[in-house]
Formats: structure tokens, C-alpha cells, sequence
């Protein structure tokens, strides 16, 4: 099992180095924009189109699995805090496979539009040829990565015989 937790954590902190990556290139580059647009009255051409698909879709997906790998998503307990621990830890697991279920189902979707995103080498119109098709990736790689520290948090509460 130690190998699953060491696993997750390599891979959620992958993520979220890249995710912090896009996040600081954008940050730059629309910081660059708009100083040169102050200076000389004349943009970057195609900043709206990269921080649109590229920066802000990798800034957003890839994190997801760090932040779910730390058990920080948002979760209502009100009412599961007061039952026995292993009704709480089946009501757990149960969500775990119904966020792999939706996840997987996101992640198999989001995969196969990236093939045929791919496959057409897709483009934005734009002044200039702008590919989209590598910006289709980060979601199955951020979706994938999420249902990796789902699967590994279910691991370690039914291990614990706690939920997390």
C-alpha cells in the first residue's frame, strides 16, 4: 500500500507544480501584455486565446487531484458526523466510487475529444493558425489524475476502517 500513497502523492504534486506552472506563465504574460500595450499602445497578439485555453484549462483541472489527494474539496458532514463510524466509512467508500464513476466517465470523454481534437489538429479561429488540440489533453490528464487520489484516499480509509 505504501507504494499506492507515495504513488498518489508523486503524481498530485505533479500536477499541481504544473498547475502553479500555467498559473505563473499566465500571470506573466498578461502582465507583459499589458505593460506593452501601455507603452506602446499595441498588445501581444493571441494573449486572449492561450490564457483562454491554455493557462486558465491547466490552471484549473490539474490541481483537482492535489487538492482531493489533501482531502480538501468541499464536503457537508452535518448529518454522516453522527453515525457510527462504519456506516460513516461505507457512506465513504460509496462516494469514493461514485466520484471514480464520474470522474472515469470525464476522463473517458475528455480522452476521446482529445483524440479527435488530435487527429484534426484543431484550430481557433484567430489572426494567426492557433491550435487547440494540445490545450484538449489537460483534461483527461487532470481527470485521470483526480480518479488516481479518489481511488487512493478509498484505499487508506478502508485500510484505516475510517473515513477520511
Amino acid at each position: 500500500m505504501s507504494i499506492l500513497y507515495k504513488a498518489n502523492k508523486y503524481v498530485s504534486h505533479a500536477a499541481l507544480v504544473l498547475g502553479c506552472a500555467f498559473m505563473l506563465l499566465m500571470t506573466l504574460h498578461i502582465t507583459l501584455d499589458v505593460v506593452i500595450r501601455y507603452f506602446f499602445s499595441r498588445g501581444i497578439p493571441g494573449t486572449l486565446e492561450v490564457v483562454s485555453f491554455y493557462y486558465m484549462v491547466c490552471a484549473v483541472f490539474l490541481p483537482l487531484a492535489y487538492v482531493e489527494a489533501k482531502g480538501e474539496h468541499i464536503s457537508v458532514d452535518v448529518f454522516t458526523q453522527r453515525l457510527p463510524k462504519n456506516i460513516q466509512l461505507a457512506l465513504y467508500v460509496f462516494a469514493c466510487l461514485l466520484g471514480l464513476l464520474y470522474f472515469g466517465m470525464l476522463c473517458y470523454q475528455s480522452f476521446l475529444d482529445a483524440m479527435r481534437a488530435t487527429q484534426r489538429k484543431e484550430t481557433a479561429m484567430a489572426n494567426f493558425r492557433f491550435y487547440l488540440w494540445p490545450s484538449r489533453w489537460a483534461l483527461p490528464i487532470g481527470f485521470l489524475a483526480i480518479c488516481f487520489a479518489i481511488f487512493s484516499n478509498m484505499v487508506k480509509a478502508i485500510r484505516l476502517k475510517k473515513a477520511l
